[in-house]
């Protein structure tokens, strides 16, 4: 392993990214292309070339520390893990095990993130877990599980999006959230297709579009519903289609009706003959997508946005069809599997519902325990950080950074402070793991290994290439030493192969079946897409494919593959012959605009909005760390219109106060066409004076618990620099 090519996986977003390590006299890597893995074709951007300069003992953790006297100082790990065993044990004896919370990362591996799940629910008790996916696409997955019963970023390979007609993007700026990716939407537009992207901002990606629609924030709900009452009142709804593959059209069509054209101009700023190009762009060609991110998602209201963008591929024949359908671009690395497996408050292994009795029987069977020990659900992310310090006194914390990312951030840091205890597995000592009482150095990326869902539902296995350090353990080495000080000497084990083993069981019969996907496979094949049920001479056979688990067995049959013969091939694209609902047939939702949580007054005149650049990635606490991205990205900044600079008295450079009802963020002034003059942007990867979380609102969706994020009313300030 030492001296040979490892071919891998960038660490960093949902593309997964192929890429080629070499170990280095340094022991870094050094990163190479992977010609043959077909999202990037050997493409990277910056942060997925620089990701080796992470893995520097400079930069990293490299020993547990402990707070002693009011500062962290170095110590062993028998008396780090020891202070954690005994904080978490102290809790619970007190306060009982719902007191002792955990939280989690969609950066987590499938197998660390399944560990995770079982660690809170089997050695703690607690129903007291989340993890910071709740911020990525909860909203999204919410409104794919109403519509279709299954939730996958995308039911299609992003090799689709080239051969599609059209193309709907909607909140996503992925020019800079995800650069080697854009490729496709160029071949889009080479091979004859349109690119419409939803965005207030003029970003890169939105100069990229032949039609770029630019809606005031927190209003994309009226914008699809505008657009789905043009598609009625100009005849193009598929009738056949929606009569033979869908329910509840009547309901979706009436609410659609009461948006017309004018009114939804005057909520969204879009005019009446761009939304009427957008539906013929949309509707001529044979088939068309739409593709949501963060921007519609992030949103009070962001479950009902989603199943507003549905209805209009449901309305027009364009779901479970090929070339054509609904898709999330989800953000984080492993965003997809990290809720798939069991570390969000309501899920268990499998993407099996918590409150489930079956599901609950099938993996306490698993895991050797009684059903009826197993918690039930508990707080969605930010309402568990907000019980932080009252309701729950201890917290371990993994692969997660608060402080910056959470919405309301000085509140949260205030609540991270008034814990009892506080324990943080981390690779770098973050903003959130300074107010730890404890802090473990774990292993990165090269140094492991482990499998992550990438965007498109491929499962992919991440290889190890160098050996870490020797005061690094990994995450499931902690998670073994912790639950053997907490009384449970088995069912955590440290390789991470047996722990897929395990997963794959787990998963059997449920909605994100892994059980048919090994370790060779995902080697041989490049990854394999979920579901991938086990079959006869494939792995565990009939044991694998659950029996009584709780699955919906209709979502085998949704993929439109047949695998009788020979190990299931996976499943690339969902839903070509049916739905996975009881019925086999797509739910329209029947939906109306609402203002978001907090419209601008006079007080708060501006809305602000928030997002990432392309040097940095999610907080910032390990690209931060690298001097090439800082270089190119060295702080915040607030971009606002010439028009509202004037009013200000700003000029480019100034320092600008933003101020909201939650706090005060400082940052230069970045003065800009590309974005509307009502509205102000802010980038959220860093912290201190310029944190954008200060700002948000954590206004929470109904269905998703997915905060506010991406609209909340502000005022500027000039500030005397």
């Amino acid at each position: 392993m030492e001296n040979s090519v490892t071919p891998t996986h960038c660490p960093y977003c949902a593309l997964q990214c192929g890429m080629n390590l070499t170990p280095t006299p340094d022991g870094t890597v050094e990163v190479g292309e992977r010609t043959d893995f077909p999202v990037n074709r050997g493409a990277l951007c910056g942060k997925g070339r620089t990701a080796p300069a992470v893995l520097a003992s400079s930069v990293r953790l490299t020993t547990p520390l402990v707070r002693s006297a009011g500062a962290l100082v170095p110590a062993t790990w028998d008396e780090a893990l020891d202070r954690i065993a005994e904080g978490l044990s102290r809790t619970r004896t007190e306060h009982g095990p719902d007191a002792c919370g955990v939280f989690g990362g969609g950066g987590l591996t499938n197998e660390k993130a399944y560990t995770l799940g079982k660690f809170a629910r089997v050695v703690l008790g607690t129903s007291q877990i989340d993890y910071n996916g709740r911020f990525c696409m909860s909203s999204a997955a919410a409104g794919g599980i109403k519509a279709f019963g299954l939730d996958r970023g995308l039911p299609f390979p992003l090799e689709d999006i080239p051969r599609t007609g059209c193309v709907i993007l909607v909140g996503s700026n992925l020019a800079e959230t995800m650069p080697p990716s854009l490729r496709f939407f160029t071949e889009l537009r080479e091979n004859g297709g349109t690119l419409i992207v939803v965005d207030p901002r003029r970003t890169k990606t939105a100069e990229q579009a032949d039609l770029h629609l630019a809606p005031r924030p927190g209003t994309d709900l009226a914008l699809a519903l505008g657009l789905l009452h043009l598609i009625v009142a100009e005849g193009r709804v598929d009738e056949a289609y929606v009569a033979e593959r869908t329910a509840g059209w009547e309901d979706a069509r009436a609410a659609a009706m009461a948006h017309w054209p004018e009114y939804v101009e005057r909520i969204t700023g879009v005019s009446v003959p761009q939304l009427r190009e957008a539906v013929r762009m949309f509707c001529e060609p044979e088939n068309a997508m739409v593709l949501t991110a963060r921007g519609p998602e992030q949103q009070s209201k962001g479950t009902d946005t989603v199943g507003a963008w549905i209805n209009l591929c449901l309305a027009t024949g364009r779901a479970g069809r090929p070339l054509s359908g609904y898709g999330c671009l989800t953000g984080q690395g492993n965003g997809q599997g990290g809720r798939e497996h069991g570390q969000k408050a309501d899920q268990l292994p499998g993407y099996r519902k918590l409150d489930d009795p079956a599901a609950r029987r099938h993996v306490a069977e698993v895991w050797g325990v009684d059903p009826d020990s197993l918690p039930g659900p508990g707080r969605s992310a930010y309402e568990l950080l907000d019980a932080l310090g009252t309701d729950i006194r201890s917290l371990l914390l993994m692969a997660s950074n608060p402080v910056v990312s959470a919405p309301r951030a000085a509140h949260i840091e205030e609540r991270l402070r008034s814990l009892d205890f506080l324990a943080v597995c981390d690779v770098v000592l973050s903003e959130t793991a300074e107010l730890a009482d404890v802090v473990l150095p774990v292993t990165q990326w090269a140094e492991e290994t482990g499998t992550t869902t990438n965007l498109e539902g491929r499962v992919l296995l991440r290889r190890q290439a160098i050996t870490p350090p020797e005061n690094i353990r990994s995450d499931l080495q902690v998670m073994h030493e912790l639950a053997a000080r907490l009384g449970v000497e088995k069912g955590f084990p440290t390789d991470p192969e047996e722990v897929f083993e395990e997963l794959r069981r787990a998963s059997a019969g449920g909605p994100a079946d892994y059980s048919g996907i090994t370790y060779r496979r995902l080697a041989e094949e490049n990854g394999v897409f979920w579901p991938c049920p086990a079959t006869d001479g494939d792995g565990d056979g009939d044991r694998a494919r659950g029996g009584d688990a709780g699955g919906d067995a209709s979502v085998g049959v949704a993929s439109g593959d047949d695998a009788s013969d020979g190990p299931h091939p996976g499943t690339p694209r969902l839903f070509l012959d049916r739905f996975a609902t009881a019925d086999g047939r797509a739910r329209f939702v029947a939906v109306s605009h609402r203002a978001i949580a907090e419209e601008p007054d006079e007080e708060y005149p501006v809305l602000l909005t928030t997002g990432r650049v392309v040097a940095q990635y999610q907080s910032g606490a390990q690209t931060r760390r690298v001097d090439e991205l800082n270089a190119a990205a060295p702080g915040p900044f607030v971009e606002l219109h010439p028009r509202l600079a004037e009013r200000l008295g700003a000029a480019e450079g100034d320092p600008v106060a933003v101020v909201s009802r939650r706090g005060r963020a400082v940052a230069p002034a970045r003065i800009t066409t590309a974005i509307r003059p009502d509205t102000v942007f802010m980038p959220f990867h860093w912290p201190g004076e310029g944190r954008a979380n200060t700002l948000t609102n954590p206004a929470l969706d109904p269905t998703s618990r997915m905060p506010e994020f991406k609209a909340c009313a502000v005022r500027l300030e000039t500030v005397e620099s």
